[in-house]
């Protein structure tokens, strides 16, 4: 393995990789910046593209990082020194390593759902922690996909990536629009369970054992108008107390696993 030493932060590459915390800049490069051992071992699991490497040999070594990446490392090895990992790292503890990754498509056409599939929707997420904290529920509960419509946060946000402990990589994904999932959805036809305050049924009375979307939206808006239209049923998550809503993550979380437990966690 050929590793290049890099040693001063005013390294081009170094300053690309500051440059890439933008989104505009993701999007423009066609590349993420990721680390933490976790998610770069899900990620390579996932068969992400790796574009460069960058790692401080005093936290993990050349032979922990070909164990890492089983042997076959990306094209480009920086090795980098103290001063400029710290520059690079955009948290604490991950690992050593830090890496520059092309992202994949996320369309319908590469989406291959099981029999009775059961689809998470979510409309204009904003925060990237929730985002990605509805991954990390996602994949716990091994749902088959997840539809995100018209959104409003990155996917490979690094926090969303962070929250999501690398999830983010392990649940098959689709950005889309809300009407072309719609679309979909109904061509599928898969049912369409809208989580909404006007006009619902508590959500634990509907059957989720056939396909099943359960679609929800924002904490300040909800979802709109057009799926509250689309839907077999609208439901909600009786509320107890003072609260009108709960954080959508949390809602995602007691959605979807009321849909496992109806099927028997299968």
């Amino acid at each position: 393995m050929n590793s290049e030493p890099i040693t001063s932060r005013q390294n081009p590459k170094i300053k690309n990789l500051i440059v890439l915390q933008k989104h505009s800049e993701r999007l423009k490069q066609n590349l993420f910046i990721l680390e933490g051992i976790k998610e770069i071992e899900k990620a390579i699991g996932s068969g992400y593209e790796f574009e460069s490497v960058y790692f401080y040999p005093k936290l993990i070594d050349k032979t922990a990082l070909l164990s890492l990446f089983k042997n076959k490392l990306p094209k480009y090895i920086y090795e980098v020194n103290a001063e400029v990992y710290e520059k690079i790292a955009y948290r604490e503890n991950s690992g050593g390593i830090v890496a520059l990754v092309r992202p994949k498509p996320h369309t319908f056409d590469l989406l291959h759902l099981k029999v009775k599939p059961l689809v998470l929707v979510i409309e204009s997420v904003e925060k990237p922690g929730n985002l990605g904290a509805i991954y990390r529920t996602a994949d716990a509960a091994g749902i088959d996909a997840i539809i995100i419509c018209d959104p409003k946060t990155d996917l490979h946000n690094p926090n969303a990536i962070r929250a999501s402990l690398g999830c983010v990589f392990t649940v098959p994904s689709v950005l889309t629009t809300s009407p072309l999932a719609i679309k979909w959805l109904k061509e599928k036809q898969i049912q369409i369970f809208c989580t909404y305050l006007k006009a619902s049924v508590p959500y634990h009375t509907i059957d989720y054992t056939n396909s099943s979307a359960i679609v929800m939206g924002t904490e300040a808006t909800g979802i709109s108008q057009i799926w509250t239209e689309a839907s077999n049923a609208n439901i909600i998550i009786p509320m107890r107390g003072a609260a009108d809503s709960m954080n959508v993550s949390t809602s995602a979380a007691v959605l979807i696993f009321e849909a496992c437990r109806q099927r028997g966690f299968k």
